[in-house]
Parts: C-alpha cells; sequence; structure tokens
C-alpha cells in the first residue's frame, strides 16, 4: 500500500511530469507496472505517437514520451491517464534529461524531430539542432543505458527525385533538402557509431502518413485535400502529377509494432521503405471526392513550381518480414470525415494545432 500511495500524486497527474518527479519516481513505477517492456518514445506526442502509444499500451508495454508537447499533454484520446504511460516533459537536447529518461528503457522509437520541409525551413537553426545535433548524444546516451532496440524513423524523401517507377533501399540517394539529407545523415551515424551487437539498430523509411489520429495533422496531402473537400467543398491541387508514397496511419502503427519484435538479424542495419500506394496528387484528389460522396465538390487546377515527386517501393519488408498494409487512403479518408463530423476537429482550417508552421510560428521556439 506505501507504493500505491506513493504513486498517486504524480501518477495520475492530467499533466507531464518532471524529471525530478521522474527520479522519484521511476524505480517505483517499474516494480508496479510489471510491463511486458518499456518503451521510450521521443517526439511521440505528435501525428503518430498520438496513434501508435495507445496501441503500445494496448499490448501490454510500458510507454515514456519524451517530448515538448507543442501540441498538447492530452493527445492520447483515452489513454492520457493510462497508469503505464510516463509523459516527461524535455527537450531532446538537453542530454542530462534524454539520459535520466533512458534508464531502465528496453527499447527506443525516435520520433522527435522538426517533421518535414516547409516546417524545417522556417527554422533552419533549430531544425538542425534537434534533427541532427541531438542525434547521436541520444544513440550513445541509448547504448549505455542498455537499450536492447533502436528504432530511427527516417524518411522516404531521403531518395530525392527518381526516375523509375520502384524506388527500393539500395537506390542513390539523393536528398534535396536540409530535412532529408539530415535523415540520411544520421542513418549513417546510426550505423557507424560502436556496434557490439547488443543494441538492435533499425532505419525505417516511412511514406507520408494520412489518417486520422489524436493528435491529427492537417498539413499533409491526402489529410490536407480531404478536409478542404469537408469543409469548403472544393479541392485545390497544386500540379498535380507529382507523386506521393502514402501509408495508412494504423499501418505506421503497425510497422513500428512489428519493428519491435522482428529478429534481429533480419532488420539490424537493413533499411526498411514502408508504404503502401504511390498516387498522384490529382489522383488522391479524385479519391477524395469519390470516397467522400459529394458531387458538390469542385476541383480547382493551381500551377506549382514545387515538382517534388516520390514514389517508394516496399517489397522488402513484406518478403523479409511479412508485413502487409491493411489499411487504404480511401479508409484514411474516411476516418478524417467520421472525425470531422463527430466533431473532434476543432476550427480545422484555423486551429494551429493541427498545422506544424503555423504552430512553430505561434511558439517562441530556439
Amino acid at each position: 500500500m506505501v507504493a500505491v500511495r506513493f504513486i498517486r500524486p504524480w501518477f495520475l497527474r492530467t499533466a507531464a511530469i518532471s524529471l525530478a518527479e521522474f527520479e522519484q519516481a521511476e524505480s517505483v513505477f517499474k516494480v508496479f507496472m510489471n510491463a511486458k517492456q518499456t518503451i521510450l518514445i521521443t517526439g511521440g506526442g505528435g501525428y503518430v505517437g498520438s496513434a501508435l502509444v495507445p496501441h503500445l499500451l494496448e499490448q501490454g508495454n510500458a510507454v515514456r514520451v519524451f517530448d515538448l508537447f507543442w501540441y498538447g499533454e492530452r493527445v492520447f484520446a483515452d489513454d492520457n491517464d493510462h497508469p503505464a504511460l510516463l509523459r516527461i516533459k524535455a527537450d531532446i537536447r538537453d542530454q542530462q534529461a534524454v539520459q535520466k529518461a533512458l534508464l531502465g528503457v528496453g527499447a527506443v522509437i525516435h520520433l522527435a524531430c522538426i517533421s518535414n520541409d516547409p516546417s524545417f525551413e522556417l527554422n533552419p537553426k533549430l531544425g538542425k539542432s534537434i534533427n541532427h545535433d541531438a542525434f547521436p548524444g541520444l544513440v550513445q546516451a541509448a547504448r549505455e543505458a542498455g537499450v536492447r532496440r533502436f528504432i530511427y524513423a527516417s524518411s522516404s524523401s531521403v531518395y530525392g527525385i527518381k526516375a523509375e517507377p520502384d524506388v527500393r533501399e539500395d537506390a542513390e540517394k539523393t536528398p534535396l533538402t536540409d530535412y532529408s539529407l539530415f535523415k540520411l545523415q544520421c542513418e549513417q551515424m546510426l550505423m557507424d557509431g560502436a556496434d557490439d551487437g547488443a543494441m538492435t539498430k533499425i532505419i525505417i523509411r516511412p511514406a507520408t502518413v494520412c489518417g486520422y489520429a489524436p493528435r491529427m495533422r492537417l498539413d499533409l496531402t491526402v489529410n490536407i485535400l480531404t478536409i478542404h473537400a469537408l469543409v469548403n467543398h472544393r479541392i485545390r491541387i497544386f500540379g498535380g502529377a507529382q507523386l506521393r508514397p502514402n501509408l495508412n496511419i494504423q499501418d505506421m502503427v503497425r510497422a513500428y509494432e512489428l519493428f519491435l519484435d522482428a529478429p534481429h538479424a533480419k532488420v539490424h542495419g537493413i533499411p526498411y521503405n514502408v508504404g503502401f500506394h504511390n498516387y498522384s496528387v490529382e489522383a488522391i484528389a479524385r479519391m477524395v471526392k469519390q470516397t467522400l460522396g459529394d458531387e458538390t465538390i469542385q476541383m480547382e487546377y493551381v500551377p506549382t513550381s514545387d515538382n517534388r515527386s516520390y514514389h517508394i517501393n516496399s517489397d522488402r519488408i513484406r518478403e523479409r518480414l511479412g508485413f502487409e498494409p491493411c489499411h487504404s487512403v480511401e479508409d484514411a479518408i474516411r476516418s478524417i470525415a467520421e472525425a470531422y463530423h463527430q466533431g473532434l476537429l476543432k476550427d480545422p482550417m484555423t486551429n494551429p494545432l493541427y498545422y506544424n508552421i503555423k504552430r512553430m510560428q505561434q511558439l517562441t521556439l530556439g
């Protein structure tokens, strides 16, 4: 009973705990929970994390979310007060905080970054410090803490623009932006570091994720087109011929679960594309209109100088690990429409919490 009385004051809080509180409670937490394993997710308060964390909790894991929570602390739907969830409000650039948070952790899923090209370009210095400079310290701290598995969320944009129809993992890497370049360099840092085989190192290059999640993003291709169709009954198509690799967020969650348990020999140091369909922007727009079943939705074509076109092949994850996506882009569109009609998206066209750039502009960041 002593342990329960000690835990309750911080355990049932609605806010993220401080590092001092974490130091006091961490040992008690491990004994109390009897979890499958303890997983640290950096940047777990973001779009993917808000769907991934509840799933990992449901599977019997203890989860620590290490995040600055720019988009809110209560982003885990019904699991905000889950007894196996610790929210640690801290900066990935704070090496001491990182070292403390890693104590007793079995696996790390590294999601923390200034996400995508436009957000990165808004503040390149901030982006480099988080996406690149903080990375080697995190990997080293994980090794020293005895972490057994480190999963790095890279990006399919590391390939740049390719003419071939199927871009596989061994294709030449020609990143077009600093965001993509730093993703590639972090892959190289992860694999170039000391390797005694004790820590399984995994690189994932996801497609563009789509679909509803509790910490929603409405600045990604499928999600943008869907919300505009729902609210304005008009879809603006910039260009249209550019290809985008797509992955339903539910399949992204399934992929992370797979990589947490996959055999070391099949995943260590082997990059994996994770995607489903490669569609043109115009095809996605037409899919949105058809899926919503609203003939009043108008299509407006707008010229653009942004001709970035990405398309990836994900045969490797299917052939080596047996992973088959089972949630379509149409499913993602329907999930956003359902959330919109249920009132889960508050002021979707103007709320900065749904748009990375708007939120970054709203905050004082450095």
